[in-house]
């Protein structure tokens, strides 16, 4: 059996599924990065309660590899204290969010010695990006760091289609490092894929319904 076929992602439902994406977030971001002083506050078990927070787990043999978090109800107070700085002056950030259907992906975690494995990764992606879609949700938000020496930025970018919109220099995590905020429109970015034939597009669709896949053609 290959690498890939050893995996499986979940929703997080359960408190042993708390338990396991714990370990991923105590061993990324409280130990390597020391952005967190407790791994409970980025995981509460009341999330697992909440319908407009989703946390995903990717796992093999019950050892949970990576995690990551989508979050529908957006604190748009707490982005309004971050004091966003649009890179196109004449996007107005927080009327964008506003008014549109946005998600924020975040709280991605993969244990350091499957970062190379893509397959991890690519697992949170199918799981978030799906339900986010199905949802109806229009457009993905998100931070990296930019002084991160694992930041996606350029994975983000290249590979997905996000578009950087702002920076700040604060935010949740104790980090020094700037942040960068990037915007990804699930439409543009679906037909771009598709058009290249993307790996990625052909791996997060497999197994989407018709439905799906004509509302993000149109």
């Amino acid at each position: 059996m290959s690498f890939k076929d050893e995996l499986s992602v979940s929703k997080i439902k359960t408190s042993e599924q708390r338990e396991a994406a714990l370990e991923v977030i105590q061993a990324v971001f409280q130990e390597e990065k020391g952005w967190v002083p407790d791994r409970e506050k980025l995981l509460p078990v009341e999330d697992l309660e909440r319908d407009d927070v989703s946390w995903f787990v990717v796992t093999r043999d019950k050892k949970a590899l990576g995690v990551t978090r989508v979050l529908y109800t957006l604190p748009i107070d707490l982005y309004e204290e971050y004091g966003f700085q649009p890179v196109n002056p004449d996007l107005d950030v927080e009327a964008f969010i506003r008014n549109n259907r946005i998600a924020e992906v975040g709280r991605f975690a993969v244990l350091p010695e499957f970062r190379r494995k893509i397959h991890v990764a690519a697992l949170l992606m199918k799981a978030a990006s799906t339900e986010t879609v199905e949802k109806g949700f229009t457009h993905f938000i998100t931070d990296v760091f930019e002084s991160d020496p694992n930041t996606p930025y350029g994975f983000h970018k290249r590979v997905l289609g996000f578009k950087v919109v702002a920076t700040h220099d604060v935010g949740e995590l104790k980090c020094q490092s700037r942040r960068i905020t990037m915007l990804l429109d699930f439409k543009e970015a679906f037909n771009c894929m598709k058009r290249r034939n993307s790996w990625v597009f052909r791996f997060i669709t497999e197994g989407w319904s018709d439905k799906l896949i004509q509302h993000l053609s149109a």
